[in-house]
């Protein structure tokens, strides 16, 4: 049961929801499929999911956080991240109006009506302390047992930016009287550059913001207002709960059948003109916003030196100025450059134009159709148990180096297509193959017949480290038949 904050005692009780199923894209090839940019830490702290949930505190505390993710990222990569929250986790991409459907059904499992949050993973707010304000402005409005209020966060626009969705209110944002909250008149797509010019000169126009507040009983009543189809998988779900059934098998079980439609378009767009006794209201936030969607908008809010750079790595750079260079071991030397972005990591190399980084969706899309892999996963690979680096890769063998973290375990598991070698070059290693078990030290090999089970424990206090060399006629990750599993995959 959640528990309301002793500090904030005029507060009800709230719930956060913390979108992280998004696929990063802009933000390649740092970010890749299969470790978004919400799991990064972009600015050398924490993840941006971490940022978003400390953000929150002391209004809601980590125990009443979900996130909400993508079954793809709770059983790779981003595990790691995800261990220490609750997760619903969907079992394919619908969109956000279910995803918050769902959450809103869970949420009242947990407590009878909660007030919810919920906010995408993967944006930045350096005004923390102001976006406590609007966030408890936000909870305390939604409250509200006289109205059913869905209540966003709106930016007051600095430019004319065409990447953002804008919101229509009654009261201009440069009003030196301006309350708490206004009332939403529309809500607009992303615009074109003539269009956003016009809105910025209309005055009454915010960016939204991403962020909503709202019982779960009203933005169910407003799933149901406007998406019926919707409406009809989560009274499935809901029916099969109240029938006993376990929430995320009722969630498995239906939830492909919902539409693939956004919260904003299928119901937050309707609501204005129509009459169901819902308000859509709008809290100013001066915040510090950033969607940090490119690496044009993650220049903007990072810190720069004295010739308007932002470095990260190991960078030289000789009379250049204005450039986003993300850089890791390997040198990166920049001379007589300006307003460029350039970011590199071992298996590929960004080079755009300030201004141009959007058009990064556009790479993706032909490695996609090359059948390539340098936007699913780094060579580097997280993993529960530590990590794996692939040194070389060839159509019969693999090499890889792995490195194992004290109390880490890979799964019992055997190959169908390949056979392996190991050496261990740091380290202890307790390995299981077939019927022996045996402790190898630095120097020592040991050879995995394809279809034999096997494991590598580390029961040490250093890390384990092997290179490990895989040969065989498939050498895919997929090639892995688990008997046995502490994280669960």
């Amino acid at each position: 049961m959640s528990q309301q904050n002793t500090n904030l005692p005029n507060l009800p009780i709230a719930r956060a929801i913390i979108l992280a199923g998004g696929s990063g894209t802009r933000l390649w090839p740092l970010s890749r499929q299969s470790l978004p940019k919400q799991f990064l830490s972009l600015f050398g702290g924490e993840t941006l999911l971490d940022s978003t949930a400390l953000r929150l505190e002391p209004t809601i505390t980590r125990e009443n956080i979900t996130v909400i993710t993508s079954k793809a990222c709770a059983s790779g990569e981003a595990m790691v991240h995800l261990a220490k929250y609750a997760k619903i986790i969907e079992s394919c991409a619908r969109g956000t109006a279910p995803a918050i459907g769902i959450a809103a059904i869970n949420a009242q499992q947990q407590n009878a009506d909660p007030v919810l949050v919920i906010l995408p993973s993967d944006h930045v707010i350096t005004k923390v302390a102001d976006f406590q304000t609007c966030l408890n402005a936000a909870i305390a409005l939604a409250n509200e047992s006289e109205a059913k209020h869905i209540v966003c966060f709106g930016i007051t626009p600095t430019h004319p930016d065409t990447g953002y969705g804008y919101i229509k209110t009654d009261l201009t944002s440069n009003n030196q009287a301006l309350k708490s909250y206004v009332n939403v008149l529309a809500f607009k797509e992303k615009p074109d550059l003539a269009t956003a010019e016009s809105f910025i000169a209309e005055g009454n126009y915010f960016w939204n913001a991403g962020m909503l507040v709202a019982r779960a009983s009203t933005l169910l009543i407003a799933i149901k207002s406007y998406l019926p189809e919707l409406d009809i998988v989560l009274s499935k779900i809901q029916q099969d709960i109240n029938d006993g059934i376990n929430f995320d098998t009722a969630v498995n079980s239906h939830f492909a059948d919902a539409p693939t439609i956004s919260m904003d378009h299928g119901v937050l767009e309707k609501i204005p003109s129509s009459d169901t006794g819902i308000s859509l209201t709008l809290v100013p936030a001066d915040i510090g916003w950033s969607d940090v969607g490119s690496w044009d908008s993650l220049y903007d809010v990072s810190t720069k030196d004295n010739d308007a750079n932002v470095i990260s790595g190991n960078v030289l750079t000789i009379n250049s100025k204005n450039l986003l260079i993300n850089a890791g071991k390997r040198l990166v030397a920049a001379i007589g450059v300006d307003d460029l972005n350039i970011v590199d990591t071992p298996d590929a190399l960004l080079i755009t134009k300030r201004g141009e980084s959007q058009d990064v969706k556009a790479i993706i899309e032909q490695l996609q159709r090359r059948g390539s892999k340098e936007h699913i996963e780094h060579l580097t690979v997280l993993r529960p148990w530590g990590s794996y680096t692939v040194l070389d890769d060839a159509p019969s063998f693999k090499v890889k180096r792995i490195s194992v973290l004290p109390g880490g375990r890979l799964s019992l598991q055997s190959h169908e297509s390949r056979c392996e070698h190991w050496v261990v070059v740091a380290g202890a290693a307790t390995v299981t193959c077939g019927e022996r078990v045996v402790i190898m030290h630095a120097n020592e090999s040991i050879f995995i017949p394809t279809r034999e089970k096997h494991r590598l424990e580390n029961h040490g206090v250093e890390v384990v480290t092997l290179i490990e060399v895989q040969v065989g006629g498939y050498l895919g990750e997929d090639d892995i038949k688990r008997y046995d599993d502490v994280y669960g995959r």
